[in-house]
């Protein structure tokens, strides 16, 4: 898997979201992702060899310093559980440890919707270290924000 960093593609990320109905289903949210893919920093995982499609990507922020947002991760269905998510993530952290970023944060729907899709987005980050931090019923209306956090000084020695 050939991880990118910093390559603007609004393209692939909008293939990517509407590949991904289950967790990307609503429309406004498409187009507030992929205009966020033209300004934001971005990973995209494409499989070894010349001229791949990304199978991924990751749009993340940084609100001061010390901390930074994972704003997506999209990984096509057909390349869910091959540990692509878990690459990004690692090169992600390595990046932000190296920059002296300590705490990263993810914002993911909340347990009190069930849904099966995003309970398997909330156990992925909990088998990558965050722990959940709170539950905002109302910054998304209609559904629960769950805000997860990852300390990241352990991934300084990776």
């Amino acid at each position: 898997m050939l991880i990118t960093c910093g390559r603007i593609d609004p393209v692939t990320v909008e293939r990517l979201l509407r590949s991904l109905p289950e967790w990307f289903g609503i429309e406004q949210s498409i187009l507030e992702y992929v205009e966020d893919a033209r300004t934001m920093t971005t990973y995209l995982a494409a499989p070894a060899g010349e001229h791949q499609q990304p199978v991924a990507a990751m749009l993340v922020t940084r609100h001061f310093p010390e901390s930074a947002e994972i704003h997506l991760m999209a990984v096509t269905p057909d390349h869910h559980r091959r540990g692509i998510g878990r690459a990004l993530l690692r090169e992600l952290e390595r990046d932000l440890a190296a920059e002296g970023v300590s705490l990263l944060q993810v914002k993911t729907l909340g347990p009190a919707h069930p849904d099966r899709h995003y309970e398997r987005t909330r156990a992925f980050y909990t088998a990558m270290g965050f722990l959940p931090l709170q539950e905002l019923p109302n910054l998304w209306p209609g559904n629960p924000c769950l805000i997860m956090v990852k300390h990241l000084s352990a991934c300084a020695r990776m």
